[in-house]
């Protein structure tokens, strides 16, 4: 491993991570067992389940590998000399831990380091590359909704409750350019910011007696110089393969409804993106690992505000769609997680040339 990369600190169990635990198995049991019945039975969900034809399936599982190829082309895209195999091993590795531990998202950007830093990769290039990554995410989750929310309107489909999230949803896109756009506009506001930041962490950091944190400021202004020739050269794809990874999950769900029997006159397209959009905002809430649970809960919810009429299906598609987009993830994970252990000749003490895939 090279020397400026971090080794995260092994964190100890304590009683209030176990509760915390225990709490989003709870949640997650309580979902499944009382409020998912409440829409439709399970026997009729597995009904709708069984007259899924192999051609049916086939072209799910299709869109489900395309799925997973836009994310590494992101990924790709965000880190010069990334090659598509090890895009596919980290991706699906960090995204196998996420979904499966409690705060499972800290753990993969540690783990992500890890992967990346074995591959030769810098600490520098990988902080930018997981910055990168989750700003361009940040603002697809929360541009989609407002983009779905004027096609309601378009179809008037609109209802006040969603005119009122669209003025909201609207109001924070705004507030989070607005931030980022001051924030890389000069190197002095970074640094202010950056300063603030770590004034705010070491507030907490006395509450738990452990030291101040030092230098945020200089690391900003770093990073902000880092994100700013990285973005001027690679935004394009960036920007499209998030967008892209977006648009490719809703397809999946798109035609696990279709698939299933919930026709356009039951639930249009529109409206299943609107849900959708809305459903993905649930994500960046960690309740449970992976959302899992709460997203199904916020689709099947969703959904069942457009279609009054037989649920069976429509809890089907969704169960179905989640089944080949976030279980899936879990054992694919493992073994890719395998893959970079066993592929020594990976492996490298060299940093990558950024300009590999220049």
């Amino acid at each position: 491993m090279s020397a400026d990369a971090p080794h995260p600190a092994r964190k100890q169990l304590t009683p209030k991570k176990i509760a915390g635990y225990v709490a989003s198995i709870l949640i997650v049991v309580g979902i499944f067992v009382w409020a998912v019945p409440q829409f439709a039975d399970y026997h009729d969900v597995w009904a709708a389940l069984s007259t899924l034809t192999p051609i049916e399936f086939w072209s799910l599982f299709a869109a489900m590998v395309f799925n997973l190829f836009t994310y590494w082309w992101a990924n790709q895209a965000a880190l010069p000399g990334l090659r598509l195999g090890h895009a596919a091993v980290v991706t699906q590795t960090t995204t196998s831990i996420a979904n499966t531990f409690p705060a499972g998202g800290a753990v993969a950007v540690g783990l992500t380091y890890s992967i990346l830093n074995s591959w030769g990769f810098s600490g520098n290039a990988i902080a930018l590359y997981v910055g990168v990554t989750g700003i361009w995410n940040i603002f697809a989750k929360l541009a989609l909704p407002v983009l779905a929310l004027v096609l309601l309107a378009v179809t008037g489909s609109l209802t006040p409750a969603y005119a009122v999230a669209a003025a909201v949803g609207i109001g924070v896109l705004v507030v989070a350019v607005a931030l980022f756009v001051l924030i890389f506009r000069s190197e002095r506001l970074a640094r202010r910011v950056g300063d603030a930041l770590g004034r705010a962490v070491s507030a907490l950091t006395r509450v738990i007696r452990k030291p101040p944190v030092q230098g945020w400021g200089d690391r900003a202004a770093s990073f902000r110089a880092d994100t700013i020739g990285l973005v001027g050269r690679r935004w394009l794809p960036l920007t499209l393969f998030t967008l892209l990874s977006h648009v490719a999950l809703f397809v999946v769900l798109l035609l696990a409804l279709r698939h299933m029997g919930v026709a356009e006159d039951e639930v249009s397209t529109v409206q299943a993106f609107s849900v959708y959009t809305f459903a993905r905002l649930l994500s960046a809430v960690p309740i449970t690992p992976g959302g899992v649970g709460v997203i199904d809960l916020g689709y099947i919810g969703g959904l069942a505000a457009f279609d009054q009429g037989e649920k069976a299906q429509m809890v089907a598609a969704v169960l179905l769609f989640r089944a080949l987009t976030y279980a899936i993830q879990i054992p694919l994970g493992a073994v890719t997680y395998l893959i970079w252990r066993g592929k020594a000749d990976w492996r490298r003490s060299t940093p990558v040339a950024a300009s590999a895939a220049e």
